[in-house]
């Protein structure tokens, strides 16, 4: 077999996973997080109240692998769960409770399916579901579930009654098994305004009342003022946020997948690729596969090696992650996205008004709460701008100085 691009002969044997949302070969520096999981599981398993967390903070740093994570530990546990994702587009948000009504009925399905006979508790929560999904336009219910939907309740078309009613018609039935409900949004501070205040209100309410019903999230810096926007009482979540790596783990991520291939970095070499990460996640998956793809040497990547594939990450990176996002902007928009990549981290609003040559910070407010919308930049405190795409300012002056 011929190298790639005059790199490394073995291809199939690389360890890393660039992509949105693709699980790393560990999940290096997030232990605490994958800890707290597991104690959400266990104390519901006794019977006790728990949080689970909603993960915040800039993209390319992990949340949707650590959700992901959560999910899996929830599955093994035999709970039942629901993923889903928030989406801008309002066609999409329209059928936020379609997609909620088939996750439970395959979740409620899988249930059925390892119970030998099903106890009359079950039954009372399955004819809800059924009901639920029903009124939610999920066909096929009673004969997934054989139940009869007619005898359950949550149809009255009301989002956050429906909700209500179905997760309190479910709790015996989880009780009695020692299980939990857990629905799994990423992307959440883009679900339809009335499913996420639904959301929201139920697991207040679940809280109040020691339900073991526990609503994971992760998304964007601006997810706890989003989600405290829409219901007051989110303002009690468990809100966790997630930052780059540091140092140590981030080249634990480079070098341990490597090194159980029999691969090595040169100290220099694994210094330069760190730097150029930033320890954030996503970004570690992609200068890895391209050091692993493009390195000649058998069983060693070294320093000359990291620049090539620094040069080559970039390059991919700008075709692909910020091209994409840079492309969503409007003219104005791009035009304040270009102020904001001369500064280094956050922008002063007040220093973007003159560096524009406007005359008030309302001048730019068009501009600026489109691309919030549309989830590229962020308010991290009154007065600043972020993007929420790390190097992102790099890209844009790089296409500028170009």
């Amino acid at each position: 077999m011929q190298p790639e691009k005059g790199g490394r002969a073995d291809q199939t044997r690389n360890p890393y996973t660039p992509g949105a949302g693709k699980p790393p070969p560990a999940l290096v520096g997030r232990e605490s997080e994958l800890a707290a999981g597991r104690t959400v599981v266990d104390r519901t398993a006794q019977g006790r109240s728990a949080t689970a967390p909603i993960f915040y903070g800039l993209r390319g740093v992990g949340k949707t692998v650590l959700l992901k994570a959560l999910h899996t530990q929830a599955d093994a546990a035999g709970w039942l769960t629901v993923e889903i994702e928030g989406k801008q587009e309002a066609s999409e948000q329209q059928h936020t409770r379609r997609r909620l009504a088939r996750g439970l009925v395959s979740a409620a399905r899988r249930t059925v399916g390892r119970s030998t006979a099903l106890t009359d508790t079950w039954r009372r929560a399955l004819g809800t579901i059924s009901s639920f999904s029903a009124a939610a336009g999920a066909t096929g219910v009673e004969v997934s579930l054989g139940v009869d939907p007619s005898r359950g309740r949550g149809d009255t078309g009301d989002a956050e009654m429906d909700l209500e009613e179905l997760v309190h018609d479910m709790v015996p039935a989880l009780q009695e098994s020692r299980t939990g409900l857990g629905i799994f949004v990423d992307e959440i501070q883009d679900l339809a305004p009335s499913a996420l205040s639904a959301l929201i209100s139920v697991q207040h309410r679940a809280g109040q009342n020691g339900w073991p019903f526990h609503l994971y999230g992760a998304g964007l810096p601006n997810v706890p003022a989003r989600l405290a926007d829409v219901r007051s009482s989110a303002e009690r979540f468990h809100f966790v946020q997630i930052g780059a790596l540091s140092a140590a783990d981030a080249r634990a991520a480079f070098a341990d997948p490597a090194a159980e291939e029999g691969v090595t970095y040169e100290p220099a070499a694994l210094d330069r690729l760190v730097a150029a990460s930033g320890g954030y996640p996503y970004f570690v998956q992609v200068f890895g596969d391209q050091a692993w793809r493009l390195a000649p040497g058998p069983d060693e990547i070294v320093l000359s090696d990291a620049a090539v594939a620094i040069a080559e990450a970039t390059s991919v990176l700008d075709d692909s992650l910020f091209h994409s996002r840079w492309n969503r902007a409007t003219p104005a928009q791009k035009t304040l996205m270009r102020a904001m990549a001369e500064d280094s981290g956050r922008s002063q609003i007040a220093d973007l008004v003159t560096r524009l040559g406007k005359r008030k910070p309302s001048d730019l407010s068009v501009s600026r709460d489109g691309l919030i919308k549309k989830g590229l930049i962020y308010a991290p405190d009154r007065g600043l701008l972020q993007f929420t795409v790390p190097h992102m300012d790099d890209y844009i002056r790089r296409q500028h100085e170009s």
